[in-house]
């Protein structure tokens, strides 16, 4: 009994170094974005905004090539953690890529961009996402998500490094990334995304005006939801200013809150299950104006793979969607019902009108 007490003894000590090593490494190895960064633009390009112009906007939260039609994932009540396989990623940016540049849209917002993750098979998606269209684009890319290794579950996700693209085929003075509140504190922050917006400043010809075109991906798994609230009031603060500066502002993405009036229209059948926050009606600047479509879900929950038979067990949401300055024009918006087909998340079109 003495052995077997000492050994058990020994592994539990063995369990507590290795466990304290690991929070050791991702503590020295923990990334710390600054409060704003400065983004590179890649690929030169002179293609300048006018006053009074249309543009079509599309925005997708991809899903990291992993989360299509069969996939589940275990915060959200399912068990899986990575991508079935690296086919499985290449099958899914395929569609991606296919649809994104079957009608090209002016302007681009993507959410959950893997570069280098274990979840993606370590497939860089920016690279994947290459334009096919023929047209010339600015890109820029911010990290929202960079972690040397997270060890859960079983099998841990493991490296991750993931991020916020957008595409734009007309020109961008300047790109940064703004570091949001994150909700989570040690160790546990070691572990999560450090939320951020990724702002794009494009030129309007003839103007000291500018474009400024917000790519978001706001807070999912903060129990509480104060991260979410304290996100959102700074995203109001942010586009405020920009628009009291004399700026368009466009911000679009994944809000991770539902739209006013998609609860009616999409009722929460899982409250036991990942439940997103609510985006107040009253919760805007004065004089801006969300942008979403309530007749087709923008996203649907990962507790199973997809099934549009199965009523009860598929809970769907629209959380994604934009947010437009008073100086824009809203002509359209609609999501586009691919099925769920290569992400989780249907994508969203927009088309606006830039006020003279």
């Amino acid at each position: 009994m003495r052995k077997l007490l000492k050994a058990f003894l020994i592994l539990i000590l063995v369990v507590v170094i290795l466990a304290a090593a690991g929070v050791g490494y991702l503590s020295a190895v923990e990334y710390h974005p600054e409060p704003v960064e400065e983004i590179p633009i890649a690929f030169p390009l002179e293609r300048t905004l006018t006053s009074g112009q249309s543009l079509s906007v599309l925005s997708w939260n991809i899903g990291y090539g992993a989360l299509g039609k069969e996939a589940d994932f275990f915060l959200d009540g399912g068990s899986g953690v990575r991508a079935a396989d690296e086919a499985t990623v290449e099958r899914y940016m395929t569609g991606i890529r296919d649809y994104i540049y079957s009608d090209t849209p002016d302007l681009i917002l993507l959410q959950e961009v893997d570069r280098d993750s274990t979840r993606s098979f370590g497939v860089d998606e920016t690279l994947f996402l290459e334009n096919r269209s023929g047209y010339p684009q600015k890109r820029t890319y911010a990290k929202n998500y960079s972690v040397a290794y997270v060890p859960y579950p079983l099998p841990p996700l493991g490296k991750v490094e993931c991020g916020l693209y957008t595409i734009s085929h007309f020109s961008i003075d300047k790109a940064e990334r703004i570091s949001l509140p994150c909700p989570f504190s040690w160790p546990v922050r070691l572990v999560n995304l450090k939320r951020c917006l990724l702002v794009n400043y494009l030129p309007i010809e003839g103007s000291d005006k500018q474009l400024v075109l917000i790519d978001l991906h706001m807070e999912a798994y903060d129990s509480s939801g104060e991260g979410k609230i304290a996100q959102t009031q700074q995203l109001a603060r942010f586009i405020q200013g920009e628009y009291e500066k004399g700026n368009y502002v466009i911000a679009g993405g994944d809000f991770n809150q539902i739209f006013p009036g998609g609860l009616e229209a999409y009722p929460n059948n899982h409250p036991e299950l990942w439940t997103p926050g609510i985006l107040e009606a009253d919760g805007l600047p004065e004089g801006f104006q969300y942008a979403c479509d309530l007749s087709t879900p923008s996203c649907r929950l990962l507790n199973q793979p997809y099934d549009p038979a199965d009523a009860a067990g598929t809970q769907y949401y629209v959380i994604d969607g934009f947010i437009l300055s008073p100086n824009l024009t809203l002509e359209s918006v609609e999501t586009v019902d691919l099925g769920f087909e290569c992400s989780d998340h249907n994508p969203v079109r927009l088309r606006v009108t830039l006020g003279e």
